[in-house]
């Protein structure tokens, strides 16, 4: 049976109530309602589920038919917080409110690759999101993670894939949904800095230096880059740019997914989150230089306005916190071994580059 292409086209948005379980949203009562334009008329006629997994988000796969023409199948993802167990009525709701505003007002005017989406359920009156994309595995897409082997040429072409995305900073101009994500963990952190004090001190400290595993540094770290990302030139970030937000299409392409932590923000705290969390500490020690000079380059090409090397080089620097902030307070990640590596990728990076010494901050006191 051939399996339908999902383009990004194909993309609607329905406003109809959501079901808080996955049962709800395998029902194919519902989704002969949400996926009523890929055939026009008719409802579905099966839903075959092919696989789940469950980290904050639940991705399910599926396989649909509709009545009537039971050759051809779709093949989606469909993503959101059904059956959660933590309390969805903040920030969970933001950020699926911003991913949606993102495929929905962004993806479809920059020429990076995100995942083809064909239909974002909102349900208004509970602030809540469904995604259903296309099945992207079945389509021989890879997923990556920090414990499999990146190369500098494959970080050379997701920086090229990030300069499409920070080029288009007109595409600001009247998105007051994207925040600084900078200013949001000052005002309302997710974790206390208690509990991050805790969790810097488990297992994925690894032998990172004391200098680097004080909550109370990473606090003022985040507070002084914040005041000084502010004085910086802004366009649009995805926020989270380690490998595990990477995918390989079965042509070979390189994009970026999950886009919950879309803001805006200098380029440089993508870059810097990016390379560090993508490379191994020596790998990226010796190389970070010249694939900075690259990412440059390629802003310059499609259509951005790069700083000189010498100034990037001092943004980059500076912006090593932000990445590892991020995998401090991680804690739903499997297995946890790459909780372990990225925390200590990022934390070396924090220690070679002196952030927090850039950034004014004493880490004798």
């Amino acid at each position: 049976m051939p399996d339908v292409l999902i383009t990004r086209d194909m993309l609607v948005e329905v406003c109809a109530p959501v079901p808080t379980t996955k049962q709800g949203v395998l029902d194919p009562l519902w989704l002969s309602d949400v996926l009523a334009h890929l055939a026009p008329g008719r409802k579905i006629a099966s839903v075959t589920l092919l696989d789940v997994k469950q980290a904050m988000a639940s991705k399910m796969r599926v396989a649909v038919t509709f009545e009537g023409q039971p050759e051809t199948v779709f093949k989606l993802c469909i993503k959101g917080f059904m059956d959660f167990d933590l309390d969805t009525s903040s920030a969970i709701h933001t950020i699926s409110m911003r991913e949606s505003a993102f495929y929905l007002e962004i993806a479809p005017h920059i020429s990076m690759h995100t995942p083809p989406c064909v239909v974002i359920v909102k349900d208004p009156s509970q602030h809540r999101v469904v995604f259903i994309m296309a099945d992207m595995i079945s389509a021989g897409a890879h997923f990556y993670d920090a414990l499999e082997p990146f190369s500098i040429e494959q970080v050379a072409v997701t920086l090229d894939q990030l300069a499409r995305l920070h080029a288009r900073s007109e595409l600001l101009v009247g998105k007051n949904w994207i925040p600084s994500r900078l200013d949001e963990l000052l005002s309302r952190a997710y974790l206390s800095w208690e509990q991050t004090q805790a969790l810097m001190h488990d297992e994925r400290r690894g032998d990172l230096p004391e200098r680097v595993l004080d909550a109370r540094s990473l606090r003022c770290a985040i507070e002084q880059l914040a005041s000084l990302n502010g004085q910086l030139p802004q366009t649009i970030l995805h926020g989270d740019t380690h490998p595990g937000n990477i995918y390989r299409t079965a042509d070979g392409q390189l994009g970026f997914t999950d886009w919950q932590l879309v803001q805006h923000g200098h380029w440089s705290l993508d870059i810097a989150y990016h390379i560090n969390s993508s490379l191994p500490v020596t790998v990226a020690e010796r190389e970070e230089r010249n694939l900075l000079a690259g990412y440059l380059d390629a802003l310059a090409m499609h259509g951005g306005t790069p700083p000189r090397l010498d100034r990037a080089w001092d943004q980059y620097q500076c912006a090593t916190p932000y990445g590892y902030y991020h995998w401090a307070i991680t804690q739903r990640v499997r297995p946890v071994a790459i909780t372990h590596r990225t925390f200590r990728r990022l934390g070396a990076a924090v220690d070679r580059h002196e952030s927090y010494q850039r950034l004014g901050i004493n880490t004798d006191a």
